[in-house]
C-alpha cells in the first residue's frame, strides 16, 4: 500500500499547489492569521471527504453527467466571481486598516471547494483512479488515503499562511493592496474560465 499513498501524495501536492481560488483566498485571508491555511484546510475536508466516501461507493460518473458539469460550472463561477469582486472591494480596508474580509477562513474553504467544478471534475477523474487503487485494501486503505492527501492539503496551505502573515508586516500598503488585486482578478478568472468551459460542454 506504501507505494500507491506516496503516489497519493505525489499528486495530491500537485493539484494544492496549482493557482487556484483556494490558493487566492489563502492568501488574502494569511493577512488576519498564520492559521488560515488550517482553518481552510478544515472547510475544504467538509466537502472533500463525503466527494471521496461518494466516488468510493461508485458515484463519480455523476460528476461526468454533461448537465450536471454544466449546472456546476454556472452555479460555481457566479460564487467564485463574487468571491473575487467582494475581495477587490475590500482590498484598501484589509491591506491599509486591517480589516478582514466578509467571509472566515473556514467556510472560504467551503465556498472555494464546493462552487469549483474543476475540483469535482478532478475526483471524478484523477482522483477516482487513485481511489480505485486503494480499493483492494478495503477500509483502512481508504482512511489512510484520506489522511495523506488532506495532510498535503494542511501542510501546503498552513506553510502558505504562515509565510504570508510573518511577512506581510514588512511590505508597504502598496504591495499588499496590489497582492490583493491579484488575488480578486486571479479569483474572477477561475470563474469566468469555468462558466466558458462549462457553456463549451453543450456547443
Amino acid at each position: 500500500m506504501l507505494p500507491i499513498l506516496l503516489s497519493v501524495a505525489v499528486i495530491s501536492f500537485s493539484g494544492v499547489m496549482m493557482p487556484g481560488p483556494m490558493l487566492a483566498v489563502t492568501l488574502a485571508k494569511s493577512y488576519r492569521s498564520p492559521w488560515a491555511g488550517v482553518w481552510i484546510s478544515l472547510g475544504h475536508a467538509v466537502i472533500e471527504v463525503p466527494l471521496i466516501l461518494l466516488i468510493y461507493f461508485g458515484f463519480a460518473q455523476f460528476f461526468q453527467v454533461t448537465v450536471v458539469r454544466l449546472a456546476l460550472s454556472v452555479a460555481g463561477s457566479g460564487m467564485i466571481i463574487w468571491m473575487g469582486v467582494s475581495m477587490f472591494r475590500a482590498r484598501s480596508e484589509v491591506a491599509g486598516k486591517g480589516k478582514d474580509l466578509p467571509y472566515n477562513a473556514f467556510a472560504a474553504g467551503i465556498l472555494t471547494s464546493v462552487f469549483n467544478p474543476f475540483f469535482l471534475v478532478w475526483w471524478a477523474t484523477i482522483g477516482g483512479m487513485l481511489i480505485m487503487r486503494i480499493l483492494e485494501f478495503g477500509t483502512m486503505g481508504l482512511i489512510a488515503f484520506i489522511i495523506v492527501h488532506w495532510l498535503c492539503d494542511l501542510a501546503w496551505l498552513t506553510l502558505v499562511s504562515n509565510v504570508i502573515y510573518r511577512t506581510h508586516a514588512f511590505w508597504n500598503q502598496r504591495v499588499q493592496a496590489w497582492l490583493f488585486i491579484a488575488c480578486s482578478l486571479l479569483l474572477v478568472g477561475f470563474g469566468i474560465w469555468f462558466l466558458i468551459s462549462g457553456i463549451r460542454l453543450v456547443i
